[in-house]
């Protein structure tokens, strides 16, 4: 008996010791082309480049992972405004990150600081660029109000810090998601040895077009920091002074808006109601539960947002406040949804990146549905390299409401559209704007096979034909059918985007993430805040271990 045990012994650590060499050994030769044999960030090799990604679970600073997966979107309620624009329909979602809590004033007035110096509006060539990124602060004001409090100080008093910021148009939510993308790539940059920390150096080498730009930096680094080489350490990493690039795997993928399936996806957490691979029953509001009082004994009656109660009622009677607040209040106030998504309903609603339509076309696309791509490529000059804006070369566009907003900032890659040249031999999308594809022009018309010259621009799809007279030609047939020409005048457009969830200033309804409301992108208001999401690269799921049922803090109910 103890012969065997000693033989087994023996063949279960030979078992081991082979294994564990395989290992080694992969490992070994993981910097090897499997099917070259050359040495990948060899020198002796050409030090031809194998980014190593290695996945730890960990979000982008102050965000958090969306598993992706199918759901199916629109309103579980009955449609009381007659919109009929959130018609349930099943969708897929790739995994995300998104912002635990709305952009606050704090993060956001660090932007401004950062812009303010960078761009002074001192310099004339600089005037327009710290104005277009203001925040509307008298988005406040009322005819018939005493409001005058808030317009002075909700963005910058230190009350108001962990509050979201509001009078933030749509145009420059996304200003300030780009923005983030270069600060978040800067620090990585810094903290990894590539870049000193430029703060510390001379103002004058990061002023202007000698700002960081992520796009400008994997472009041409020495675009960068008034061509100033010595900014780069010349020992990183045994890089022999190479540069960052996208292979890498160091550099944050960009910021930006969440689509609208995301954000409603995410709100949802429709997982919560999960039994293994069934969704059990749809869920009206990001908690599961279906009323908006709190039922802990500890805070029985709370409401779980802030939101408008009714007629004159933003928070409650004193003494016994329903939500805390009759503006919008700190994020993290309220329990987090499934997802561990803060202030999902209430507070504040959030732009989302789409343009609107009343319908969401999902027979067209169900996967990572999104109206409003504009495919740009870098304009290339004469010499064959990136242009580069430059100080003076600063293009202006002025929006209907007369605001004046930069098309791009100096040190940033000029982007144009692509052209037909572009998209000759493309299947899968003919051209640079896809606001409006499918919905209005020639190709979902019944003239969709007419040629250019025969297609008539001033039928549009929502001028009906007349009816016609009774002149008859000489063969009996009507002699003219018209279309009628009237001018209608309409909210949506391509500059109308949505946004989702409901605010501190409206009822119940509208906090079931499924509604859907749109505002033009170039206003603001004092209820439509932000917050941003960015792609996650690699396997969509964070945790392999499927369970039954989510973990959640029960805390949080």
């Amino acid at each position: 008996m103890k012969n065997k045990l000693k033989f087994f012994s023996l063949l279960i650590c030979s078992v081991l010791i082979i294994s564990c060499s395989g290992i080694n050994s992969s490992r070994k030769n993981s910097n090897k082309s499997r099917l070259t044999g050359w040495n990948f960030n060899d020198p002796n090799y050409g030090n031809y480049i194998k980014g190593k990604y290695v996945d730890k679970g960990t979000p982008p600073p102050g965000m958090v992972h969306i598993e992706g997966g199918t759901f199916t979107m629109g309103a579980v309620q009955d449609d009381v405004m007659f919109d009929w624009n959130a018609t349930p329909q099943r969708v897929h979602v790739r995994s995300f990150y998104l912002d635990e809590t709305e952009v606050t004033n704090a993060e956001y007035c660090l932007f401004l600081q950062y812009m303010k110096d960078v761009f002074p509006p001192s310099e004339p060539e600089f005037k327009h660029i710290y104005k277009s990124i203001l925040p509307d602060t008298l988005v406040w004001r009322k005819g018939l109000g005493n409001t005058n409090l808030l317009s002075e100080n909700y963005l910058r008093h230190p009350a108001y810090a962990e509050y979201p910021v509001v009078g933030v148009s749509w145009i420059q939510a996304n200003k300030y998601c780009k923005w983030r993308t270069n600060a978040v790539n800067l620090k990585i940059l810094i903290d990894k040895g590539v870049i000193k920390n430029i703060f510390k150096e001379d103002s004058l080498k990061f002023r202007g077009k000698n700002n960081f730009d992520t796009d400008t930096y994997l472009a041409n680094p020495n675009a960068l920091f008034n061509g100033d080489s010595t900014i780069y350490k010349s020992k990183h990493s045994k890089r022999n002074n190479r540069r960052v690039t996208s292979s890498e795997g160091i550099l944050t993928q960009k910021f930006r808006l969440p689509t609208e399936v995301e954000w409603e996806y995410a709100a949802k957490a429709t997982f919560e109601n999960r039994e293994y691979n069934n969704i059990r029953g749809r869920k009206k509001y990001p908690w599961k539960e279906k009323y908006t009082r709190n039922r802990r004994a500890s805070k029985r009656g709370d409401q779980l947002a802030n939101f408008k109660q009714g007629k004159g009622n933003y928070s409650g009677i004193p003494g016994w406040s329903d939500d805390g607040s009759d503006i919008p209040i700190a994020v993290k106030s309220y329990p987090p949804n499934a997802f561990g998504l803060y202030d999902m309903a209430g507070n504040v609603a959030e732009w989302v990146a789409d343009v609107y339509r009343p319908i969401v076309d999902s027979e067209a696309n169900d996967f990572n549905y999104f109206r409003g791509n504009i495919f740009s490529k870098p304009l290339i000059n004469d010499d064959g390299k990136v242009v580069i804006v430059g100080n003076s070369d600063i293009e202006y566009d002025t929006l209907v409401n007369g605001d004046i907003v930069p098309k791009d900032l100096p040190g940033s890659v000029r982007y144009v559209p692509i052209t037909k040249e572009d998209v000759f031999y493309k299947n899968n999308y003919v051209e640079a704007n896809n606001a409006d594809i499918l919905d209005g022009e020639k190709s979902s018309t019944k003239n969709y096979d007419l040629d250019k010259e025969q297609y008539i621009e001033e039928i549009g799809m929502y001028n009906s034909p007349m009816k016609p007279t009774l002149e008859l030609d000489s063969i009996g047939n009507v002699a003219k059918l018209e279309y009628d020409n009237k001018k209608r005048t309409t909210l949506i457009s391509n500059k109308t985007r949505v946004y989702k969830g409901g605010s501190w200033a409206d009822r119940e309804y509208w906090l079931d993430p499924a509604q859907r409301r749109y505002y033009p992108e170039f206003l603001s208001t004092n209820y439509i805040g932000f917050r941003c999401a960015t792609d996650k690269v690699g396997t969509m799921m964070m945790n392999k271990n499927k369970t039954p049922r989510p973990h959640f803090r029960r805390g949080n109910r």
